[in-house]
C-alpha cells in the first residue's frame, strides 16, 4: 500500500481557507474481512467558494454529500484525497466509505492473538494516518471537536479519547448503513475538546483492564485505566503504573501550574506497536514490551517510567498546545523528553535517570548530529515525507539536552513561569517557535533570539578539548578549553556555540580510586576559554574531564595523559555519571576512528564489573557488540567474540547474586559465545533450565535469548526452535522464533528470510522486524563476503539495491523503513560503491528513502574507517611485539 504526501504549502493554503468545527465519525468494527465501514460528517467554514480537498486513504467510497448535494464518486476520489468543489460559508460534508484494516502498525491495526484467537484493534495516526480510518483534514493546525460512535461486538471493550460510555443498541445505526449483524453493541463517545486529528484514538477488542482515579489540582476527579490483551493481562503491574501516573500528575500540575487538560487518562498496552508509545489525548497507547512477562533489566523498568511520564507530559506539550506545522515538532517531543526525564529524576525512584539520559539519549543525538541528514532542532519540513523520518535523535534527545541548558541559563522558575504563560495564551490552539520564545523572554528578561538561532535553528555539533600545559617539573601552568566545529561533507559549518561547561580535576589514589580534587564551571563563548588552575596544586591532575556533570551538548576529548589514566582506572570513579562519560568519550573516539575497537573491548572487559548504573552498563555491552560486528574487520571477529565472552563469563561469576549486572552479563555471554566450550555452556543452560550462578532464573525471555544465540551459532535446528515455540506459543514467542529461524549463518536460512521479507506483503510489522533482525545476524563471513543466497535469489546485496526503491512505492512507511535499514548489506568497499551509484541513479526517489540511503552510506564508510584503525592497531601491536 503506497505512501501519500501533503506539502506545507498545501496545508497552509487549506488552513487559510477553511476552519473545522467538528467531526462525527461512525465506525463499524467486527474485525473480520479486509475492510471496515466508516462514515464521517464534518462541519467546517470557508472564506471563499473555491474548492479544497479532504484526506482519505480508502478501499471504496460509497457516497460523498456536500451541503446536501451528492458528488459523483468517480470524479472526486483520488488515491488519498477527495476533492470538494463550490464551498459555502458554512459546510456539512458526509463521506461513507470502506477503509482497510492494517497490519503495519499504522491506521487501524488489527491483531489476532494466537493464544485465544481473539481480535484486537487500535489506531496509530502520527503523522498522517487518521486518513486511513476516516475522512479528515489531516494537518495539525485544523483542530476540531471529534465525536466517535463505534459499533462492535458486544463482548468487546472500546476506548477513545473521551470517557467510556455505556454500550447501547446499534440496530438503528446499522440499518441506516444497510448492515445486518447480530451480537453488536454501540458506543457513543462525547465530543472532545478541539484537538488535532493525529491524537485521536480508537482501541477496541476484548481488552482487560484495571481502574483507579486521582484528584486534579482543580479538584476534578480524573479516572485512570490500564488495559492489555486478555492473555497478557496477568503480567500487567497496574498498581505500579498507577503509582507512576499519580507521581507524574502531581509533578506536572505543580511544575506547569496548569491542570491536566482532559477528562480521563487510559494507558493501553497494545500489540505490534511501532514505537514506544503514542500520546493520544486521554488514551495513550504503549508498546507491549513494557508488560514484563519475565524479569526485566532495571534499565527497562526505568525506560518504561520515562515513557509513561513522556506521554503524560504530552497532554500539555502537544495535545493542549500543538505545533502549527511539523517543523515545530520539537515543541512536542523535545519538551516531553526533557520534562519526563526531569519528572523521573525528581518524582520517582529513578533519581539517577540523568545518567541514563547522558549515556543513552545524548549518544543517540550525537550520532544523529554527525550524519549527512542532520538538521536543526527546528527542522525545515516541506512535506509529510520530510517529517516522517524526523522522529530522530535530534528532535528528541538533542532538543531535550538543549532545553536542559536553557533552563539552567534563564533559571528554572522563570522558565516554567514562561511555560505557564504559553499554556494560558495558546490552550487548544497551535503555535510556532516564536510563540514560546515570546513567553520565555517575558518571564526571564533575556533576549533568546540569538540563543535560538544558534541552538535551535542551526544543525551540527561542537567538539570540546582540554588545553593542558605544564612546566619541566610537571607543574600545571595553564588549563583551558578549546571549541571547534565538527565539519561534515556538504553541510554548513556549525557555529561555535555558547556553552556553560564544567571541568573536573581528578587524582588517582594509591588504592586505585579516582577522586575529584577540583571542579570549575566556565562560560565558553568562542574558540577558547581559560580555566583557573586548582588552588594549591603541585602538579597537573591525573585526569581532566571536560563537561564534567554533563552540563552542555557537545562532543568531548581527553588530553593524552588523561585518556591513558582514565582507561586504566575506569573502575575507580565513584560517580557513575563521570565514569560513564569516560566510557562514552572513548566510544566516540572509536566511532571516529581515533582509537581501535580492540581498545574499547578491553576497556569494557576490564571495567564493566564496576558499572552500577543499569542503562549505562547496557549501553556499554551493546556498544561492545557493535565494536565486534561493525568496527573490527570480519576475520578478527570470531576471536574477539570469544575473548569478550570469556570476559563476560568472568564478570558473571563475580557479580553479586540477583544483581542487575549479573543478569546483563549472562545475556551478554549467551549472545557473544563463540567457541565450542562457550556454546556448550549456553546449551547446558537451555537443556537444564538452570543458570550457572545463583540469583538468575531461566525465565521465558532469557530462554529465548539462549535459543536465538544457539540457533545463530548453528547449534539449534528448526526442531529445537519449534520446541521452544511450543513452550511459548504467544505473539512474542512467535516473533522470537522468527528471529531464531533467520539467524543461522546458512544460505537456506538467510534466503528464506530474505524472500519472506522482500516478497510477502502480508507480513505484519512485528514479524518483518523480527525476521529482519535475524537476517542481519551473521550475514558477513570471515573473508568479508556475504552468506551465499540460494535460487531464485541471486546476491542479497544485488537484490537489495534492485528492490529498495520499489519498497517505497508499494509498502507503507514503517515497512519500507525497516527493509531499507535492516536489509542493507554489511560494510564493504563494494557496498559503499553500490550505494553511491544508487544515489547517483535515483535523484528523484522519495526523500525519506534518499535520507536513509545517505545514512546507510555514511555508516558504512564509518565502519570501514574504524576497521582500518583496528587493523593499524593490530599491525602496530605485532610490530612492537616483534621488536
Amino acid at each position: 500500500m503506497a505512501q501519500h504526501n501533503l506539502t506545507r504549502i498545501e496545508a497552509a493554503e487549506r488552513a487559510a481557507q477553511i476552519s473545522v468545527t467538528s467531526y462525527d465519525v461512525t465506525l463499524v468494527l467486527d474485525g473480520q474481512g479486509e475492510t471496515f465501514r466508516s462514515v464521517t460528517t464534518v462541519r467546517f467554514t470557508a472564506d471563499s467558494d473555491d474548492s479544497t480537498f479532504i484526506d482519505a486513504v480508502t478501499a471504496q467510497v460509497h457516497s460523498i454529500r456536500l451541503n446536501g448535494e451528492e458528488l459523483p464518486v468517480d470524479e472526486h476520489v483520488s488515491a488519498a484525497r477527495i476533492s470538494l468543489p463550490g464551498l459555502a460559508p458554512d459546510n456539512e460534508l458526509r463521506i461513507d466509505a470502506d477503509f482497510f484494516y492494517m497490519n503495519t502498525g499504522e491506521g487501524l491495526h488489527r491483531f489476532v492473538d494466537p493464544v485465544d484467537d481473539e481480535t484486537y484493534l487500535y489506531t496509530q495516526f502520527e503523522v498522517p494516518d487518521a486518513r486511513r480510518v476516516f475522512a479528515v483534514f489531516e494537518q495539525p493546525d485544523l483542530k476540531a471537536s471529534f465525536s466517535f460512535t463505534i459499533i462492535a461486538p458486544e463482548s468487546w471493550t472500546v476506548v477513545s479519547n473521551s470517557p467510556t460510555p455505556v454500550a447501547g443498541e446499534p440496530h438503528e445505526a446499522l440499518a441506516e448503513l444497510g448492515i445486518e449483524s447480530a451480537d453488536m453493541a454501540l458506543w457513543q463517545f462525547a465530543p472532545t475538546p478541539p484537538i488535532s486529528s493525529y491524537i485521536t484514538a480508537i482501541i477496541a477488542g476484548p481488552y482487560k483492564s484495571a481502574h483507579s482515579s486521582l484528584l486534579s489540582c482543580d479538584g476534578e476527579e480524573v479516572p485512570l485505566g490500564v488495559y492489555a490483551r486478555a492473555s497478557l493481562f496477568d503480567h500487567v503491574d497496574a498498581e505500579e503504573i498507577f503509582k507512576l501516573t499519580r507521581a507524574g500528575f502531581t509533578f506536572f500540575e505543580d511544575l506547569f501550574a496548569t491542570p491536566y487538560p482532559f477528562e480521563k487518562l487510559d494507558q493501553l498496552f497494545v500489540p505490534e506497536f511501532n514505537a514506544g508509545a503514542m500520546e493520544n489525548a486521554g488514551a495513550v497507547t504503549i508498546v507491549e514490551d513494557y508488560v514484563f512477562r519475565s524479569r526485566p533489566k532495571r534499565s527497562t523498568v526505568e525506560a518504561r517510567a520515562v515513557t509513561i511520564l513522556h506521554e503524560l507530559a504530552h497532554m500539555w506539550f502537544g495535545d493542549l498546545v500543538t505545533m502549527r506545522w511539523w517543523n515545530d515538532l520539537w515543541l512536542n517531543e523535545s519538551f516531553a523528553e526533557f520534562t519526563s526525564t526531569l519528572a523521573t529524576a525528581e518524582a520517582t525512584e529513578f533519581s539517577d535517570v540523568w545518567t541514563s539520559f547522558a549515556t543513552v539519549e545524548k549518544a543517540w543525538a550525537y550520532q544523529q548530529d554527525q550524519l549527512p541528514s542532520t538538521h536543526p532542532i527546528v527542522a525545515a519540513i516541506e512535506d509529510l515525507f520530510d517529517v516522517e523520518v524526523n522522529f530522530d535523535g535530534i528532535t528528541y534527545a538533542k532538543g531535550a539536552a538543549v532545553l536542559k541548558q536553557l533552563v539552567a541559563w534563564v533559571g528554572r522558575d522563570a522558565f516554567f513561569a514562561g511555560v505557564k504563560r504559553y499554556f494560558d495564551t495558546h490552550a487548544w490552539a497551535n503555535t510556532e517557535l516564536d510563540d514560546l520564545l515570546t513567553e520565555l523572554e517575558a518571564t526571564s528578561g533575556r533576549d533568546l533570539r540569538t540563543w535560538s538561532q544558534l541552538w535551535l535553528e542551526e544543525s551540527g555539533i561542537n567538539l570540546l578539548r582540554p588545553i593542558v600545559e605544564t612546566d619541566e617539573t610537571g607543574q600545571l601552568t595553564r588549563l583551558a578549553i578549546s571549541q571547534e566545529a565538527v565539519e561534515l561533507p556538504g553541510r554548513p559549518v556549525p557555529s561555535l556555540r555558547p556553552h556553560r561547561v564544567a571541568i573536573g580535576c581528578y587524582d588517582i589514589t594509591a588504592s586505585g580510586q579516582v577522586v575529584r580534587t577540583h571542579i570549575q564551571s566556565v562560560d565558553l563563548y568562542g574558540p577558547v576559554a581559560e580555566v583557573e588552575a586548582p588552588a594549591g596544586a603541585s602538579s597537573r591532575p591525573d585526569i581532566i574531564v571536560v563537561n564534567d556533570g554533563d552540563l552542555t551538548y557537545a562532543k568531548t576529548r581527553f588530553d593524552e595523559v588523561s585518556l591513558r589514566n582514565a582507561i586504566a582506572h575506569a573502575s575507580g570513579f565513584e560517580d557513575s555519571l563521570t565514569q560513564l562519560l569516560v566510557f562514552s568519550t572513548v566510544w566516540d573516539m572509536v566511532r571516529d576512528g581515533e582509537i581501535s575497537a580492540q581498545d574499547y573491548l578491553a576497556l569494557v572487559g576490564a571495567h564493566a564489573g564496576s558499572i552500577t548504573h543499569s542503562a549505562g552498563l547496557l549501553a556499554q555491552l551493546r556498544q561492545a557488540k557493535a565494536a565486534i560486528t561493525r568496527f573490527l574487520p570480519p576475520h578478527l571477529r570470531a576471536d574477539a567474540r570469544a575473548r569478550f565472552a570469556d570476559d563476560l563469563w568472568t564478570l558473571l561469576k563475580r557479580a553479586a547474586p540477583g544483581s542487575d549486572s549479573q543478569l546483563q552479563f549472562l545475556i551478554g555471554f549467551a549472545e557473544t559465545a563463540e567457541t565450542d566450550s562457550q556454546l556448550d555452556r549456553v546449551a547446558q543452560m537451555l537443556q537444564t533450565g538452570t543458570a550457572p550462578v545463583e540469583g538468575v532464573s531461566i525465565d521465558t525471555d532469557l530462554r529465548w535469548s539462549l535459543v536465538i544465540a544457539l540457533a545463530a551459532a548453528g547449534r539449534l535446528d528448526e526442531a529445537g526452535i519449534s520446541a521452544a515455540l511450543e513452550a511459548d506459543d504467544t505473539a512474542m514467542g512467535r516473533n522470537k522464533a522468527q528471529t531464531a529461524k533467520a539467524s543461522p549463518q546458512t544460505p537456506a536460512a538467510k534466503t528464506a528470510a530474505f524472500r519472506s521479507l522482500a516478497d510477502d506483503r502480508e507480513l505484519p510489522n512485528s514479524v518483518v522486524a523480527a525476521t529482519a533482525l535475524g537476517f542481519a545476524t551473521g550475514l558477513q563471513l570471515p573473508d568479508g563476503s556475504l552468506v551465499p543466497a540460494e535460487e531464485p535469489v541471486g546476491s542479497f546485496a544485488t537484490e537489495y539495491f534492485d528492490r529498495v526503491a520499489g519498497w517505497w512505492e508499494s509498502r507503507t512507511l514503517e515497512i519500507a523503513q525497516t527493509l531499507t535499514l535492516r536489509l542493507y548489506p554489511p560494510a564493504t568497499p563494494e557496498a559503499v560503491a553500490r550505494t553511491r551509484q544508487w544515489l547517483e541513479e535515483h535523484p528523484a526517489a522519495p526523500k525519506g528513502l534518499l535520507r536513509l540511503m545517505a545514512e546507510n552510506l555514511d555508516n558504512a564508510e564509518r565502519d570501514l574507517r574504524a576497521q582500518q584503525t583496528s587493523m593499524a592497531a593490530l599491525s602496530a601491536a605485532g610490530a612492537e611485539s616483534g621488536s
